[in-house]
């Protein structure tokens, strides 16, 4: 074979794995805590998440997939289902379907993985367990879906949690057997010690969410993951940024580092918040961004440009 017709086929090849990360990973796994794709290699996934839906409404379509996707180079989003507050699941059940689906079905015309979000703070476990059981019924068959059953409980114990979950997980499981789900625990995600001393036990394919926001949350929480990780629970970083706990201040663009190459280190999967305009340091955009994407540098904020850089840095492969 022409050597050139050679490389410019190695370039295709190169360019439709990026774009299509599901044809080459396919379904996931949870194996001894590491993320692993259908061939049992370790799987990273980076990208972004949407904020609030019921907030932010404008950006949950297809164009701001596509433009996460291949121009942010992507390889999962995560779609945030606002819960109890105005607009959100509990006051229109319908419009928040309707944008999470929006999202959903984007993603997996992309070839990317996709997170749906429950994003609350309190239990609600009758509405939780008829969200999931649809998701499941409609989406259960698609390799691209995870599943996040609680956002961030923040005041309630580990012991309310894990019973709340290992009904969700049940329900769930029920419809759909082996896609990833992706369990809170308490404090804003902050409390996997926890977690690690009394984990939910009789499902596979289950992991735990860490956040974190860099110029807040430091070694002390890496710590808690390392605790966590030596006793053989999987971490899943499903919410992160460089700015303090509140989504203002500056960045610390030195400890969101070394948070990325802790994670890189231990192939931990990371994901930043939040692609949404509103006045604060982690929205990623500009009130002059599109809502249907093909966003300009001069359309995102400083936390936009290096989310961007660095996810195109590190989906590069």
């Amino acid at each position: 074979m022409n050597k050139y017709l050679l490389s410019f086929l190695s370039l295709i090849i190169s360019v439709c794995c990026i774009a299509q990360p599901v044809k080459k990973h396919g379904q996931l796994r949870v194996d001894s805590a590491q993320l692993k794709d259908r061939k049992g290699k370790p799987v990273v996934l980076r990208g972004a998440s949407f904020g609030w839906h019921n907030f932010w409404p404008r950006f949950y379509n297809e164009g701001a997939v596509n433009t996460l996707a291949k121009d942010w180079h992507c390889n999962v989003v995560r779609a945030a289902m606002g819960i109890e507050s105005d607009r959100g699941y509990l006051k229109d059940t319908a419009g928040a379907i309707q944008k999470i689906e929006a999202v959903v079905h984007a993603a997996i015309k992309e070839g990317i993985y996709v997170i749906i979000d429950w994003h609350s703070h309190n239990i609600q476990i009758r509405e939780a367990k008829d969200f999931f059981s649809k998701m499941a019924a409609k989406y259960g068959k698609y390799p691209n879906v995870i599943y996040e059953i609680f956002n961030e409980p923040d005041h309630e114990t580990w012991g309310e949690v894990k019973d709340y979950s290992a009904t969700i997980i049940s329900t769930i499981r029920a419809i759909d057997p082996d896609n990833i789900i992706l369990v809170g625990n308490p404090h804003w995600d902050q409390d996997i010690h926890l977690v690690a001393d009394d984990p939910i036990v009789g499902f596979t394919n289950i992991m735990y969410t860490v956040h974190f926001y860099a110029a807040t949350h430091k070694q002390f929480l890496r710590d808690r993951c390392e605790y966590a990780l030596k006793k053989g629970i999987p971490n899943f970083i499903s919410e992160s940024a460089g700015m303090e706990a509140s989504g203002n201040g500056g960045l610390n663009e030195e400890e969101w580092q070394r948070w990325i190459d802790w994670a890189e280190q231990h192939k931990i999967s990371w994901i930043t918040w939040s692609v949404s305009d509103k006045d604060e340091t982690c929205s990623v955009l500009k009130k002059t961004a599109k809502s249907e994407g093909e966003w300009k540098e001069e359309d995102l904020k400083e936390s936009g440009i290096k989310t961007r850089k660095m996810l195109k840095l590190y989906n590069k492969e």
